[in-house]
């Protein structure tokens, strides 16, 4: 699965950073660099609970 950023929607609140920091860090200048294009083996849970828990829906899951 590839991990898709609304860069429109984002607002560099950093849930996804505070849940998987390792796949989503949210830069000096507040936008938010993915770490990983693709759901890495064993870390779908974490990346739909960062997906669920974006305030602003700028995340979404794609196959």
């Amino acid at each position: 699965m590839r991990i898709i950023v609304d860069r429109d929607r984002c607002t560099g609140q950093a849930m996804c950073e505070s849940i998987a920091a390792d796949l989503f860090e949210v830069n000096d200048d507040g936008e938010l660099e993915l770490k990983a294009s693709t759901v890495p083996d064993g870390r779908l849970g974490d990346v739909q609970e960062a997906v669920a828990c974006c305030p602003n829906e700028a995340l979404r899951l794609v196959p």
